[in-house]
Parts: structure tokens; sequence; C-alpha cells
């Protein structure tokens, strides 16, 4: 037999294991099929110890997007009606903005990083007595308060508080799960399940999309890990598609410079070349702008992407609607208390390149989303989201 036809038995098994998986596949992408968005997060850690985060924002129209610089010693409020959770910022962050009216992605000085991302099946149970949180908040709550993913899931096991999702304008619950990861590689996935709050705890937690609930990713993931990626990978933008394919990916790409290209990096530099790698990777799992799918309101197209160098403090922006990519250094911010909150303006279509914290201006913090939101118009144009657009 030669290589053709061996090939061709292979192809045919990889087909006959998928035929014999198909069903739990096609349940498993029913449920993916749920109201919400498509967005991706995926965590890799090169042979120098350099540690970068990636995620894509997907939604079903612009999500008003601004970038904020906060400083330490911000007296915040947990945005809810009652006994609302108070703090005080002890770390400075970069965060990128959804609606000018919550935190949906960001660094701190720390490198620490969250990415918040929807998930429909989300219960938070009730209040129980305890100080209450506006899920938009709950990634600047965690920027503001950890430099370490160890500490944040030492704090937050003991559930100090009870997240509040209000209902959007079209009457679908704000609802996801949250991912974090710090300078060292260390990962941690929270998700609120049947009231209780589950946490994965780890470095081998690099990937994160949205339904169903982790615990499910990861065994439908595991089937693709046997196939092998590369004799098959799935295609669609559903949620558990494009886990596979980030997992597959960020496993795969080089953690030492690859000689092949090494002429065409900036200065041979590795971190350089990672940056490059994962932002390739957030792209194959993105979805192109202008497309959607009748009946799948999970498949939303891509509106940003971001990439986070947990090393150098370096945050990445890449606007779906512009030619360039371009980046805030920490170092060059100020973030010590009292000095101003500063906004680079992104939602109008703004085109930056470069390195670009000297463009940032003073501004005022936003508020949270209101609890009432269902009858408050959101600040930014959240109000114009159509009943289709639950989450990312």
């Amino acid at each position: 037999m030669d290589q053709g036809e061996l090939d061709k038995v292979s192809r045919r098994g990889i087909l006959v294991s998928m035929h014999s998986a198909l069903p739990l596949l096609l349940f498993a992408s029913i449920l993916a099929c749920s109201p919400a968005q498509a967005c991706s997060r995926a965590l890799f850690k090169n042979s120098e110890g350099s540690v970068f985060t990636g995620r894509s924002m997907d939604w079903m129209n612009a999500t008003a997007t601004d970038l904020f610089l906060f400083p330490r010693g911000l007296a915040r409020e947990g945005g809810t009606s009652g006994d609302t959770l108070k703090w005080t910022s002890k770390y400075g962050s970069m965060i990128s903005s959804f609606y000018n009216a919550a935190t949906a992605d960001g660094i701190n000085e720390k490198g620490l990083v969250a990415n918040l991302l929807y998930l429909s099946v989300s219960d938070y149970g009730s209040p129980e007595g305890k100080p209450t949180l506006n899920i938009a908040a709950w990634t600047q709550y965690v920027l503001d308060n950890f430099a370490t993913v160890a500490e944040a899931v030492a704090a937050l096991e003991k559930e100090p508080f009870r997240i509040i999702a209000p209902v959007l304008p079209g009457g679908v619950a704000a609802s996801g799960h949250l991912a974090i990861s710090d300078s060292s590689g260390d990962s941690a996935i929270f998700e609120y399940l049947d009231g209780k709050l589950v946490i994965h705890h780890g470095p081998e937690y690099k990937v994160m999309t949205n339904e169903p609930a982790y615990n499910e990713q990861l065994a439908i993931n595991k089937y693709w890990t046997e196939v092998k990626g590369d004799d098959f990978l799935p295609g669609t933008s559903r949620p558990a598609d494009r886990f596979a394919r980030a997992s597959y990916y960020i496993n795969s790409i080089p953690e030492k410079l690859d000689p092949a290209y090494a002429a065409m990096i900036p200065d041979r530099n590795l971190d350089a070349q990672s940056i490059a790698s994962v932002l390739g990777v957030i792209r194959d799992v993105s979805v192109p702008l202008g497309i959607s799918t009748p009946g799948q309101p999970n498949v939303a197209s891509t509106t940003w992407r971001t990439i986070s160098d947990q090393k150098s403090l370096v945050y990445y922006f890449d606007s779906a609607t512009s030619p360039n990519i371009f980046w805030v250094e920490l170092a060059k911010l100020d973030f010590s208390a009292g000095a101003p909150v500063k906004k680079l303006p992104v939602s109008g279509g703004q085109i930056y390149g470069g390195e670009v914290s000297d463009k940032l201006q003073p501004a005022e913090p936003f508020a949270w989303l209101p609890d009432d939101a269902a009858s408050a118009p959101v600040p930014g144009g959240a109000a114009e989201a159509s009943e289709n657009s639950p989450g990312a």
C-alpha cells in the first residue's frame, strides 16, 4: 500500500471515529446554540517565561468600547441597589469598556489580566445577606484588588459577595464567566452554576469560550485532542468548535524563536514572535465583520481583540474596523493615587497606530450598568442593542 492509499485509510478512520461521536458532538453543539455571543480567550507562556493572554469580543452590533486608565485609590461601589459592595482600588489598570457601562477586559499594573465572556447558563443564586456586586463591575473588582491568580482565588472562593446580573435592554440577563491570569502563567476560571461558585484553578486552563459550562467544554475538547488537530479540527464559530481550535493552536505555536521566521521578527525578539502567534490564534477563532447566522445568534462578528503582555506590561488592541494595531505601555502611565482617570476613544472608529499612551485624555469614570437596565437606557448606546444581542 503506497502513501496515498495510507492517507486515504487514515482519513476514513478519522471520519469513522467522528461518526461514532457525532451524536455527542451534535448535542453539545445544540447546547452551545444559546442566545450568547462568541468570544474566546487563550493563554500562552513562552520558553523565556513571558506570558500573553489574548481574547476576542464578538457582538451583534457596535459595542461602544473605549479604553480607560484607572489609577489606584479610586473609591468604588458595586453598582447595585441595597447593600452594595464597596472598595478602594489597590492597583491601577488599563481596561476595555463595554458600552462604557462595564469592564469587559483589562490588565492591572501587576500583570493580572481579567477577561469576562458570556455564559448564558450562569446562575448567581440569591444574595443571602451578603453585599452585592453588579456583574458589570466584576472584572474591575478583580483588577482593582489582586496581584496574582492565587491571591484572587483565595479571596473569591470565600464568596465575600454575590453577583447581581441585571436584565439588559431586550429582556436578556447580563450573564458571564470570568477568566484571570497572571505574569507567572497561573490561570483560573470562575463560573456560577446552580447558585454555586465553581473555580477551575491552574496553568493548564488556557482556553475559554462560552457555552456549555467549563467542565463540559473540557470534556468536549478531550475528544478533539484524541482526534489530533493535524488531521481534523472543527471549523464553525460555535463555542465548542472555537474552544477546540484555540486549544490546539495555543498548544502548538512555538515556545522558542522559530528559525524559519526569525529574520522577519523585530530584533529577532521571542516576545514579539509570541505576540504575533497569540494574535494569530485569536484571529483564527474570530468571526469576520458583518457575518451572522439566522437562527444562531451565538455567531456574531468579532468587533475587537486584545493581547496582554504580562511581563512587559503592554496592552495591545486590535479593532476589526482599523487597519492598525495599537498598544499602551503601562510603564508610561501614571497610576498613582490622585492621578486622573484617562480615556482613549475607540468607539467612534478612531484609527491609531503604535504606542498611544500620550493620546489618553482626562475623563470621568463611567457608571456601572444600572441594575434595572431593562427599563433604563445604558450610557454609550447599549439601549440600541437588539434583543438578539445578549453577550460575548
